[in-house]
C-alpha cells in the first residue's frame, strides 16, 4: 500500500506507548487514525496532544468481539472507509513463579487480550478489507515468543508465539485466495540500545476485576519499568529508553512496502534465532534458553539482595 494519504487506520492499544507513536506516524503520512483503548479519558488526552482533526479515540475492550464490530462501524461512520487495522493491544500479567505456579487468572487475562484480542480484531475488520479488496493487517508480536521465548517470562511469550503463528497463517491464506489485502507481523525493536517504554509495563493498572488474583499487587499495581530502573540504579546501572518512534517507523514501512517481518533484525536476536534453528535441526536441547534464564535469575537475585540489605 504505497500511497497512505487519506487512508484510514484503526490502532488498538492506542492510548499508550507504541500505539500513540504509530498514530503520530500515520498522521504524518496524511492518514486518518482511530485510536482504540479501554479508557476514553486517556484517549481524549492523546488525541488532544496529537492535535489533529484526523485523529479520534474510541473506547473499546478488545476481548469483546461485538465491541470490535462496533468500532469498525464507528470508524466507517466517522471517516467513510477503513484500510488498515493494527492489532496492538497487549498486557503483561506480571505472573509469579514458574509456569505451573502461575495463577489461572494471569493465563486467562493474557490469552484473552493478547491472543483473542487479535483474533477479535481480525474477525471484525478483515471481512470488510477483503470485500473491498484493499487493506493491510498489522499484528503486534514480540521477539520474546516470535524469535525464542525468555523462559522465565512464561505466559507472555506463549501468547506472542501464538500471534506469530496466527499472522503467518493469515498471510498465507490471503495469498492463496489472491487477495490484495496483506498482513505484517510487528516485532517491536529499535536500533538504538535501550528498553522500549511501552504501555505494557503498566498493564496491571488495567486488570479487570474478573481477572484479579488473591494478591495485594492487584490492588496497588506496580509500574514495572519504574521498578526496573530502581533496581538498575541500585546496581549502579542506568536504564536508557529507546525511541518508540523507531517501532512506529517499522510499522509504516511494513504497510507501505508490504513486508511481513517488521523488525530491525538485531544481531543478538538473530544469534538466538540461529541457535534455536540449530537446536531443532540437530535435535539438541534448547540450551539457548538457559542463558536467558540465568540473566533473569541474576536480576531476581539482585532484587532479593536489595530486600535483604
Amino acid at each position: 500500500m504505497k500511497d497512505l494519504e487519506n487512508k484510514v487506520a484503526v490502532v488498538t492499544g492506542g492510548s499508550g506507548g507504541i500505539g500513540i507513536e504509530i498514530g503520530r506516524a500515520m498522521l504524518a503520512k496524511g492518514m486518518k487514525v482511530v485510536l482504540a483503548d479501554l479508557h476514553q479519558d486517556a484517549l481524549d488526552a492523546v488525541t488532544r496532544d496529537l492535535g489533529s482533526p484526523d485523529a479520534v479515540g474510541f473506547a473499546v475492550d478488545v476481548t469483546d468481539f461485538d465491541a470490535l464490530c462496533a468500532l469498525r462501524d464507528r470508524t466507517l461512520d466517522q471517516f467513510g472507509a477503513c484500510h488498515v487495522i493494527v492489532n496492538n493491544a497487549a498486557v503483561g500479567a506480571g505472573a509469579k513463579g514458574s509456569v505451573w505456579e502461575h495463577h489461572l487468572n494471569d493465563w486467562k487475562w493474557s490469552l484473552e487480550v493478547n491472543v483473542m484480542g487479535v483474533i477479535n480484531g481480525m474477525n471484525a475488520f478483515i471481512p470488510h478489507l477483503v470485500e473491498q479488496d484493499e487493506g493491510h493487517v498489522v499484528n503486534t508480536s514480540s521477539g520474546n515468543g516470535a524469535y525464542y521465548p525468555i523462559a522465565s517470562s512464561g505466559i507472555y511469550p506463549v501468547t506472542k508465539s501464538a500471534v506469530t503463528t496466527l499472522t503467518e497463517c493469515l498471510w498465507g491464506q490471503l495469498r492463496e485466495m489472491g487477495s490484495k489485502v496483506s498482513a505484517s507481523l510487528l516485532l517491536p525493536s529499535s536500533p538504538t540500545p535501550g528498553v522500549l517504554a511501552t504501555g505494557i509495563w503498566k498493564a496491571g493498572a488495567n486488570r479487570p476485576d474478573r481477572y484479579l488474583r488473591d494478591d495485594p499487587d492487584d490492588l496497588n499495581p506496580r509500574d514495572a519499568l519504574a521498578d526496573y530502573k530502581e533496581r538498575a540504579a541500585a546496581a549502579g546501572q542506568e536504564v536508557v529508553e529507546a525511541p518508540l518512534s523507531d517501532v512506529a517507523d517499522l510499522c509504516l514501512r511494513a504497510i507501505e512496502d508490504d513486508l511481513f517481518w517488521a523488525t530491525y533484525a538485531l544481531d543478538h536476536q538473530m544469534q538466538k534465532l540461529d541457535e534455536r534453528y540449530a537446536s531443532m535441526k540437530h535435535l539438541t536441547p534448547p540450551d539457548y534458553l538457559v542463558e536467558a534464564n540465568l540473566m533473569a535469575a541474576d536480576a531476581k537475585e539482585r532484587e532479593n539482595q536489595k530486600g535483604r540489605d
